[in-house]
C-alpha cells in the first residue's frame, strides 16, 4: 500500500508538471525506481542516478556506509553524502568514489555522525535534477554533466555551515586552495581490476569565499584545522562558509590528471552560473535521448514505467573517455594504465546485457553501438583479453564469452568498424585460454569442454551452465567466421555448436550435470539451485539453446512436448532447494515472491524463455506471458523490479518487449515478435527514418495479435529483420482479447534455428 501511494503521488505530480512542460519526458522518469532493495531480496538494486546518458560519472545520495554496495536503500531515513559513483551492481561494489556532504551546526566529518535525516516527501529524483531537504532544513540540489556535477547547498540562517569532502578509503589526496575557492585531489579506492597507479582526479570550485577550512584523517575523523594539504589512505577536507549561505559547487573529475579534470570542468560547467543552467542543458540532452521513442495511449503510470526503464537502459556501459583541449577523445585505459587517443567504454557485464540491452542499442543508438563494439577489440589490444565483465578493467565475473555474441551480432547487422581477422584472433584466444580474473575472463574449463564436448561436473563449478553458454558462443564465432570468409575458423567452431545435446538427459527431460566419465551426476532434482548451474536450476537452463531452438524441440520430442514443458514452467510450484549455495540467495527469494511457478524473471537465464512459443507453433502464448510479466513485474516505484536491474538488462528487456520485439538469438538479424504495450509508438531512428508501431485496439485485455502488416503488406511470421526495422515505416497490428490460433503456426513463420538453416 505504501508504494501504491507513492506511485499515485508521483503520477499526480507528473500530471501537474506535464501540463506545464508538455514535452518534458524526464518528468515521467522516477530515478527512485528499484531502490527499495536489500541483500536478502532486491527490487532492482538501483540508486537514484543523477547523470547523463552513458556518463563517465554518476551522482547519487548515499544512505549506506562507504564501501557498501547498497549505496541508497529507500527504507533508510538518513543520508551521509552526495556521491560520485561508478557502481553498476551492488555485488561488484564501487570504484573511484568520493562524496560531499553539507553539515549544519556542529562540524562532524565521520560518515555516521554527519548523516542527516530526511523524508521522501522532501525529495525530488529525476535524471537531470535531484533535490532533498533534510529535517535540519539544509537543502542539497544537483544536476549532472558527463564528467561532473553542479551542486547547491542551502543552509539555515542561524547555524554554522560546512561542506565535508570524503574521498573514501583506499588512498586519497586533497589540497585546499582558499584564494581560488577550490579543492583538488584524487581518490584511489578501487578493485583488483585496475592498473597499479589508477586514480580519479577531482576539482571542486565553490562560488562563495571560505570562512575557515581544514583536513581530517581516518575513520575517527581527526581534524587538523587550517591545514590545506594531506595525503593518506583515508583523508578528507572540510570548508566552513558564513551562516545561512547558499553555496554552489562545480565538480569535475578525470582519470588522466588534475589538469584534465580542470579542463573537463571548464568544458562542461565553465559557462554555467547556476544549477538551473546546468539542469537546462541536462534536461535537453535527456529529452533528446528519451524522445527517440514517443508513445501514445496507455495510462500515465504505464508511461512512467516505460520511460523510467528507458532511462536505465541508457546508463551503462559508461563513457570512459574525456576530451582534450581540441575536443578530441582521449582516455586513460583501465587495462594498461596508459593514455590513448580515441574512445573507450566500460562498466558492463555481458552475461546480463548481451540478451536485450545491446540488441536494443543496435536499433536506437547505432553510432554509440558501433564505437562500443570497436572498443572491445581495442581492449584486447591493450590487455590480451576481450571484456566479459569490465569494471572498469577485467573483472571477469559470471560465465560465458559473450563478447563473441556482441561482435557477431554487430557484424550481422552491419557494424564493421574493426578488422574481422583481428577480431577473430581475439575470439579464438578468448575460448582457448583462461585469464587471471573471474570465470568469464577467458574460458573456465575450456580444455575439458573441447575434449569431452561438455564441461564436466563437479570438476568445474557451474559446468552445465558453462557448456550451454560456450556452445552458443562457439556458434557466434562460427557465424562470424562464415560472414567474414574465414573458413578455417568456421569449420573449427562448427564442431561444437551442437554440444548442448551432450548435457541433455532425455530420461529426466532436463539439462543436468555430467561427470568426466560420461555418467550423469547423481541425485538430480530440477528445483535444486547451484552445482552445475549458475544462479538457477535445471528449470531455468533447459532453454539456454539460443541458436538452435528447433534442435532443442527435436531433442525433447517435438512441438507438443516442448510447449507442454514451457507451460509447466508457470504451473509447477515455485519451490526450490538451496543446493550448493547452502542458503537462500536473493534470486530464490525473488522467484518465490513473484509466484509464477519456476519462472524467475529477476535473473537473466530464463528471461528469453517466454518468447520460445514462437518457435513451436503457439505464438499467442508468448503474447500472453510477455504482457503479464510487463504488467505484473514492473512499475516506476522503489519496488519497480522483481530482482536486480543489472546494468540496464532488465530495463532493456522491458523497453524492447514494450516495442513488441525481442532478440532471442543475438548473432542473427532477427527480432522475435511479442505483444506491444502501447497503441502507438514512434521510434526516431538515427538514420532520419521513423519506425511506427501501431497496435489497433490494444488494451490490458487485448494482448493477442490478430493480424499484422509491414508497410501495408500482411505477414504472419513471428519475427522481423533488423533491416526491416531500420528502414522505417509502419508495423500495424490488430489486437484482440482471444488468441488467433491460425496465425504464425507455419514452419516458415518460425524464427531462426541452426538445425533448420
Amino acid at each position: 500500500m505504501k508504494y501504491v501511494l507513492i506511485t499515485l503521488l508521483f503520477i499526480v505530480g507528473l500530471g501537474v508538471e506535464s501540463r506545464a512542460q508538455k514535452n518534458d519526458l524526464t518528468r515521467y522518469v522516477n530515478t527512485l525506481q528499484g531502490t527499495n532493495s536489500k541483500y536478502e531480496l532486491t527490487r532492482g538494486n538501483t540508486y537514484p542516478t543523477t547523470a547523463l546518458p552513458w556518463g563517465m560519472n554518476f551522482w547519487t545520495p548515499q544512505t549506506g556506509p562507504n564501501g557498501s554496495g547498497w549505496i541508497y536503500q529507500h527504507f533508510k531515513d538518513s543520508i551521509r553524502g552526495f556521491r560520485q559513483t561508478h557502481q553498476c551492481s551492488s555485488w561488484t561494489n564501487d570504484y573511484s568514489a568520493f562524496s560531499l556532504m553539507p553539515v549544519s551546526g556542529k562540524l562532524e566529518v565521520n560518515q555516521y555522525k554527519r548523516a542527516a535525516e530526511f523524508s521522501h516527501k522532501d525529495e525530488i529524483a529525476h535524471p537531470d535534477y535531484y533535490k532533498v531537504t533534510f529535517t535540519n532544513k539544509v537543502t542539497t540540489e544537483m544536476s549532472p554533466t558527463e564528467r561532473g556535477v553542479h551542486m547547491r547547498f542551502s543552509f539555515p540562517n542561524k547555524e554554522n555551515s560546512y561542506v565535508v569532502l570524503d574521498p573514501n578509503k583506499g588512498g586519497s589526496y586533497v589540497k585546499i586552495i582558499p584564494s581560488e575557492r577550490k579543492i583538488i585531489g584524487y581518490s584511489k579506492n578501487a578493485n583488483g581490476s585496475v592498473p597499479k597507479e589508477f586514480a580519479n582526479y577531482f576539482v571542486i570550485v565553490f562560488d562563495k569565499p571560505f570562512e575557515s577550512y581544514g583536513t581530517w584523517i581516518g575513520d575517527e575523523g581527526i581534524i587538523s584545522e587550517g591545514n590545506q594539504e594531506i595525503k593518506d589512505d583515508y583523508a578528507g577536507a572540510y570548508i566552513q562558509f558564513r551562516k545561512g549561505v547558499k553555496v554552489q559547487a562545480k565538480i569535475a573529475s578525470s582519470y588522466i590528471s588534475i589538469e584534465q579534470a580542470e579542463l573537463n570542468l571548464k568544458q562542461e560547467l565553465g559557462m554555467h552560473k547556476s544549477v538551473e543552467q546546468t539542469r537546462s542543458v541536462a534536461n535537453k540532452i535527456w529529452n533528446e535521448a528519451l524522445g527517440k521513442i514517443l508513445v501514445e495511449g496507455g495510462s500515465e503510470e504505464l508511461k512512467s514505467t516505460f520511460y523510467s526503464c528507458f532511462f536505465r537502459s541508457m546508463l551503462f556501459p559508461r563513457k570512459f573517455y574525456e576530451l582534450d583541449a581540441q575536443g578530441n577523445p582521449i582516455y586513460c585505459s583501465p587495462y594498461d594504465g596508459k593514455v590513448h587517443e580515441g574512445f573507450m567504454y566500460t562498466d558492463n557485464g555481458f552475461w546480463d546485457t548481451f540478451r536485450a540491452q545491446f540488441p536494443l542499442n543496435a536499433i536506437l543508438h547505432p553510432g554509440f553501438h558501433d564505437r562500443y563494439i570497436t572498443s572491445l577489440v581495442t581492449a584486447y589490444d591493450q590487455s590480451g583479453w576481450l571484456p566479459s565483465w569490465s569494471f572498469p578493467g577485467h573483472q571477469g565475473g559470471m560465465i560465458g564469452n559473450h563478447a563473441l555474441s556482441l561482435i557477431a551480432d554487430a557484424w550481422a547487422k552491419g557494424f564493421r568498424s574493426y578488422n574481422p581477422e583481428h577480431a577473430m584472433e581475439a575470439m579464438f584466444h578468448e575460448v582457448t585460454n583462461k585469464g587471471p580474473g573471474g570465470p568469464a575472463n577467458g574460458r573456465d574449463g575450456w580444455k575439458e569442454y573441447y575434449i569431452y564436448g561438455y564441461v564436466p561436473y563437479p570438476d568445474v563449478r557451474e559446468a552445465t551452465a558453462k557448456t550451454l553458454e560456450y556452445c552458443y558462443n562457439d556458434w557466434c564465432a562460427m557465424e562470424f567466421a562464415k560472414m567474414t570468409g574465414q573458413t578455417f575458423y568456421e569449420k573449427l567452431f562448427e564442431k561444437s555448436v551442437y554440444n548442448y545435446k551432450n548435457v541433455y538427459d532425455p530420461s529426466v527431460g532436463f539439462m543436468r550435470g555430467r561427470q568426466n566419465n560420461g555418467i550423469w551426476y547423481p541425485n538430480f532434482d530440477p528445483t535444486e539451485w547451484g552445482g552445475p548451474f549458475t544462479e538457477g536450476c535445471a528449470w531455468h537452463y533447459l532453454w539456454s539453446v539460443f541458436h538452435d531452438v528447433q534442435g532443442l524441440i527435436n531433442l525433447m520430442g517435438g512441438d507438443k512436448v516442448f510447449v507442454a514443458k514451457l507451460d509447466s514452467v508457470f504451473t509447477v510450484p515455485n519451490t526450490f532447494k538451496v543446493g550448493t549455495y547452502n542458503r537462500v540467495i536473493h534470486e530464490m527469494a525473488e522467484m518465490e515472491m513473484i509466484n509464477m511457478g519456476q519462472y524467475a524473471h529477476g535473473n537473466q537465464p530464463i528471461q528469453h524463455m517466454i518468447y520460445l512459443y514462437n518457435y513451436a507453433g503457439e505464438p499467442w502464448k508468448t503474447q500472453k506471458w510477455v504482457r503479464k510479466v510487463m504488467a505484473d513485474l514492473y512499475n516506476a516505484t522503489p519496488d519497480g523490479y522483481s530482482g536486480d536491474e543489472d546494468q540496464g538488462q532488465t530495463s532493456s528487456w522491458y523497453v524492447i518487449s514494450a516495442m513488441g520485439l525481442y532478440s532471442v538469438c543475438p548473432g542473427t538479424t532477427e527480432y522475435v515478435i511479442g505483444s506491444p504495450v502501447f497503441p502507438r509508438m514512434t521510434i526516431q531512428l538515427e538514420n532520419g527514418k521513423k519506425l511506427i508501431i501501431e497496435a489497433e485496439g490494444n488494451s490490458a485485455e487485448n494482448v493477442y495479435i490478430q493480424s499484422a502488416t509491414l508497410n501495408g503488406k500482411p505477414f504472419t511470421r513471428n519475427y522481423l529483420e533488423y533491416n526491416e526495422l531500420m528502414n522505417g515505416g509502419i508495423i500495424h497490428y490488430k489486437m484482440g482479447n482471444k488468441p488467433a490460433f491460425e496465425r504464425g503456426i507455419k514452419k516458415e513463420d518460425r524464427p531462426y534455428s541452426y538445425s533448420e538453416r
